[in-house]
């Protein structure tokens, strides 16, 4: 640890997140509208760079534009009515009561 007279120069502990984590990376799940919407912008953000863009921030755009095509070429899942039996949930059922706590002496 740095040793400094400013504290807020130290080294800090970084956060890490654990296996499940909202901020883990995973992909976000779009509905296919909001999929639509974004390759139209996408599209549309192609069309208006300038010239002298990099190839490399084309290709990213591109890659992007045929990754979302490719998941709107595939039939939309059925309705939640008509999916499949539910798969095995986490648990059983409720949980058994917690054992009661000996009373504190103070």
């Amino acid at each position: 640890m740095l040793q400094s007279r400013y504290p807020t120069l130290q080294r800090k502990k970084s956060m890490r997140s654990y296996d499940g984590q909202f901020s883990d990376n995973r992909p976000l799940k779009r509905t296919r509208e909001e999929k639509v919407r974004l390759l139209a912008e996408l599209k549309e953000t192609l069309r208006s760079l300038k010239p002298h863009t990099s190839a490399d921030l084309r290709t990213s755009i591109n890659g992007k534009i045929k990754e979302l095509e490719a998941e709107l070429a595939a039939p939309p899942p059925p309705p939640r009515e008509r999916r499949g039996p539910p798969q095995e949930q986490f648990g059983t059922g409720p949980r058994p009561p917690r054992r009661p706590r000996p009373p504190r002496e103070f």
